[in-house]
């Protein structure tokens, strides 16, 4: 296994999320580790009770919701950290438009590509930014932009999903009236949602990992929470995400119908369909892994299920490559684990959908590179997502 810390950001990154992550605090015995833990606690208990403010002012009205005259779908979390939500906001997109509604998948582009601080500091001053519109990823009929400047998952959803636009802008009020305005949209999904307040949400999906619910039950920056468990109760239908439909969902769901009696649970699993070529683009099926050795290359949040999957399909995972979340990867880096691979052995290498899409050009490969194209299997709970599905489309008539 090859950590990469050449890069100092990257570096304490993994060291910050490794403190985060940390359950056993008995079993740390540094005393700079264990200063540190006691300062992230004291910081969880602030920002807690920042967001806690914040939600008590937005449920008063003494911060305003915008309503846009449109339906509003949130796609989000209550945890930082992978949980498969692009996936999620994909199934959800390519339903509505099958459905007939004109979508439109809303973003904030988490680091996508941003202007100079100078430039940055005088939007600010001038107030140049409000007047700005959305960087369009896609009308609806091309993709716009690359993945650096409209963001990974804004591109990869843009790339699967060519009848749905998709716009990246902090300001999803403003993204949300643009999208209704230039292009007739009629269904707004806020991608990674749930925190946004600003904008009214007529439905509310939550996603929470079957594997990691909620950390070790800390707020940022001590744990993963992005706010308390019983924020929960805000939702519509929560989806468990990774499931495998063997592992015991239980004692999990009776927590979640305790602090939310009324939200329909849906069970799913990210599944992979098949291979795609990097350079040809030519697809290959699942078997084609039988009988390989790869190298295993990610830059995400939990690459530990994308390395089961590809062993799942038979492949011996050889080498396993793993960059800092959201990694953009250089031309040298790509060759040189190109070149270590073959001298390995190896007969391919494989990486996600999310960190192809941040791969640089390949000219010429001495191994083939391909990624994994995932889409959600729902495992239980079809039913009441169709109805939520149908649901929508029938009040957006209504209020047509």
């Amino acid at each position: 296994m090859t950590h990469h810390n050449d890069k100092p950001k990257e570096r304490l990154e993994r060291f910050v999320t490794s403190l985060i992550n940390l359950k056993d605090t008995h079993l740390v015995h540094d005393r700079g580790v264990l200063f540190l833990l006691a300062l992230l606690r004291f910081l969880s208990h602030a920002y807690r009770g920042v967001v806690e403010l914040r939600l008590w002012l937005y449920s008063h009205g003494l911060l305003r919701h915008h309503t846009l005259g449109c339906q509003v779908i949130g796609i989000g979390n209550l945890t930082v950290g992978g949980t498969g939500k692009t996936p999620v906001v994909e199934v959800f997109a390519r339903d509505l438009q099958r459905a007939g509604r004109r979508v439109a998948i809303l973003s904030r582009g988490y680091k996508k590509e941003e202007p100079a601080f100078v430039e940055r500091l005088l939007d600010a001053l001038l107030l140049r930014e409000r007047r700005r519109p959305p960087r369009v990823v896609s009308d609806g009929r091309a993709l716009l932009l690359d993945s650096a400047r409209g963001g990974d998952e804004p591109y990869m959803l843009a790339a699967n999903l060519p009848n749905v636009v998709v716009l990246v802008d902090k300001d999803r009020v403003k993204s949300g009236r643009y999208a209704i305005k230039r292009f007739g949209c009629d269904t707004l999904l806020l991608d990674d949602g749930f925190q946004y307040l600003r904008l009214k949400h007529r439905v509310e999906i939550v996603l929470v990992d079957r594997t990691n619910p909620f950390g070790n039950g800390h707020c940022l920056p001590r744990g993963v929470l992005r706010e308390p468990v019983r924020s929960i109760r805000r939702a519509t239908m929560v989806f468990l995400t990774k499931c495998d439909g063997e592992a015991d969902t239980s004692a999990l769901q009776a927590q979640i119908r305790g602090l939310n009696p009324h939200a329909e649970i849906v069970q799913c699993r990210h599944t992979a369909r098949h291979l795609q070529n990097l350079l040809t683009k030519q697809q290959e099926p699942l078997t084609f892994l039988r009988g390989q050795r790869v190298v295993a290359v990610s830059g995400i949040a939990s690459p530990e299920g994308f390395e089961r999957e590809v062993e799942r399909h038979g492949a011996t995972v050889i080498q396993r490559e793993r960059f800092a979340d959201h990694h953009r990867y250089t031309q040298q880096e790509i060759l040189d684990i190109i070149n270590r691979g073959g001298e390995a052995g190896a007969s391919a290498i494989v990486t996600t959908e999310k960190d192809a899409v941040r791969f640089p050009r390949l000219d010429r490969s001495d191994l083939p590179v391909l990624f994994l194209r995932v889409q959600i299997e729902l495992l239980s709970g079809l039913e009441d997502f169709n109805a939520l599905i149908a649901r929508i489309c029938f009040r957006d008539a209504l209020n047509a």
